[in-house]
């Protein structure tokens, strides 16, 4: 039997405290909970911490709080300083949009390989279902209920998970979303984390799964496996995407394996082992 590593759980989360309750509810429901749970909060006013706090006390697991000023689009920012908070060796991503299914967890966890990182995918949730889930905060969704798209990543099946998971585009860096990965800590210390030159939404997910390739690591798929539903929202600005794409290119085209701007100027700042709640002031 597979023995799981410890495991910290990372969301992703800006001013949508209705998204972010359901997505903490359904980790809750984990039928393997991570060891931590730490909220990467881009800026969100007061309501996000209200929230978290109200849930700290019954949440099952530690829950963390990193928070940072409302100073535009710095994902890849938050997301670094919750790595640098992390206490645990595997460093499971997602956004506070997504309602997990009950074996999320456990579905990574048994994908995690060492040399390796993992790239998930989501089913997408329409507009009417959305708001009708957000209204009655239930953590749950059926997959063969009306509202759903993306079918066949609706279901969690674990010898075909097992099966396909290096099989399916594993060198295609465009097959993966930021919403749905997982990493080993150590791995991104070795390239710096994210790469804080993107400032708008896009290829920041590719670009550090680039650096991860050209560092010598494999790409894994989970398919049929961490289920994750994502609740409707209108897409983001994209107007930042061609600077991002030059962004990306350049990595594949220098071989780049460790940013210049990421995760290294925060490691003296985080304090995992004693923290509670974290405001970076860098």
């Amino acid at each position: 039997m597979k023995t799981f590593s410890k495991s910290s759980l990372i969301i992703s989360t800006y001013n949508w405290p209705e998204a972010l309750r359901l997505c903490l509810l359904s980790v809750k429901e984990q039928s393997v909970l991570p060891d931590e749970v730490i909220v990467a909060d881009d800026g969100s006013t007061g309501a996000t911490a209200e929230l978290i706090e109200a849930l700290r006390p019954a949440f099952p697991v530690r829950l963390i709080h990193v928070w940072q000023a409302d100073e535009g689009f710095q994902l890849s920012k938050i997301r670094n300083k919750a790595i640098a908070t992390s206490s645990c060796d595997y460093i499971i991503q997602i956004d506070g949009d997504l309602i997990l299914h009950r074996h999320f967890i456990k579905d990574h966890l048994a994908l995690s390989k060492r040399g390796t990182f993992v790239a998930g995918s989501r089913v997408l949730m329409n507009k009417e279902l959305s708001e009708k889930t957000l209204h009655q905060q239930q953590p749950r969704v059926a997959p063969f209920q009306s509202g759903l798209g993306n079918f066949s990543n609706r279901f969690s099946i674990s010898w075909l998970s097992r099966y396909m998971a290096d099989r399916y585009k594993t060198q295609d860096i465009f097959a993966l979303r930021g919403c749905n990965m997982a990493f080993w800590r150590d791995d991104l210390l070795r390239v710096n984390g994210y790469n804080e030159i993107f400032h708008a939404w896009g290829r920041e997910d590719n670009e550090i799964a680039v650096r991860l390739l050209n560092a010598g690591l494999r790409k894994r798929a989970i398919k049929f496996g961490g289920v994750v539903f994502h609740i409707y929202h209108p897409e983001a600005d994209r107007a930042g995407c061609p600077e991002n794409e030059a962004y990306l290119t350049d990595a594949r085209l220098q071989k780049t394996v460790f940013c210049s701007l990421g995760l290294h100027q925060y490691l003296h700042a985080a304090e995992p082992a004693q923290l509670v709640e974290k405001e970076f002031a860098l």
